[in-house]
């Protein structure tokens, strides 16, 4: 009997285990044809749940020296964005905070400590476009900003991001992952390539 029972729990380890896909990428931060910085981005899907983590450090100097951190985590169920969470600190002091979440029928965003209501279903987000080209996608979530960007295909797998206050990131695309990038980050503007 005990080993019936050691073979239906390795039998359900090994199962949840197979729903399991993990991947990881790399980008250098490029300023002035400098690497100032790095991020890192990962996407594990476990059976219907996708989730990511983002996290980047530049170090830079414009007039005086500075550093910033962003971090993200975001998780996806069956496609909807559930929560997404997101904090950026300016020479180790808080410049950003947002979080968003699913609440039975809208998302609760608070960002900077104001709430707000939003009822539209998020299927695509910023942290996505690392990992799936936005092909016939008109728009994403901005984890970041709580609202909506739009997105502009150009052709050849390149896209325009525009956020709500008018700044515009180019991305490019090969076999649907991210490869390169031109970013405004408000901040700092600077490019990302994959490593």
């Amino acid at each position: 009997m005990t080993w019936y029972l050691f073979l239906f729990s390795f039998i359900i380890c090994q199962s949840n285990f197979a729903n399991t896909t993990e991947k990881s990428l790399s980008y250098d931060i490029i300023l002035k044809e400098k690497a100032v910085g790095t991020l890192y981005v990962n996407q594990k899907k476990q059976n219907a749940k996708t989730y990511y983590h983002s996290s980047t450090t530049i170090k830079t100097r414009v007039i005086r020296s500075i550093e910033v951190n962003y971090k993200y985590d975001v998780v996806f169920e069956n496609q909807n964005l559930e929560t997404a969470d997101v904090n950026i600190k300016l020479n180790g002091n808080q410049y950003a905070e947002t979080q968003t979440q699913w609440k039975a029928n809208h998302y609760q965003i608070i960002k900077n400590d104001k709430s707000e209501a939003l009822k539209e279903t998020i299927h695509y987000s910023t942290i996505s476009m690392y990992f799936k080209e936005p092909i016939n996608i008109n728009h994403c979530y901005s984890e970041q900003e709580g609202d909506f960007n739009k997105i502009i295909a150009l052709g050849n797998h390149s896209y325009k991001k525009i956020n709500s206050s008018g700044k515009e990131n180019i991305y490019y695309y090969k076999n649907g992952n991210l490869e390169k990038a031109v970013i405004d980050g408000g901040i700092v503007s600077f490019e990302m390539v994959l490593r």
